[in-house]
């Protein structure tokens, strides 16, 4: 990157260790903008690129309820 361009990102659907989020911001290199797996995921659903939302319901069973009878 050095002398084409000024800034460059690395994506992935995974994580990022500490060592690659360091280097990144390294003082002296070229800027490297990190977007994981999280980001990702919220940067589509805010720009709405190929996904859509929906609201599921989620039923927790009472385990105490069940013991007293």
């Amino acid at each position: 990157m050095v002398g084409r361009t000024d800034k460059g990102f690395t994506l992935t659907t995974g994580t990022f260790t500490a060592e690659a989020k360091k280097e990144a911001t390294r003082d002296g290199a070229p800027a490297v903008d990190l977007i994981d797996g999280d980001l990702l995921c919220e940067l589509l659903k805010s720009l709405r690129l190929g996904i859509t939302t929906q609201m599921v319901e989620e039923v927790v069973i009472d385990a105490g309820w069940f013991a007293k009878i």
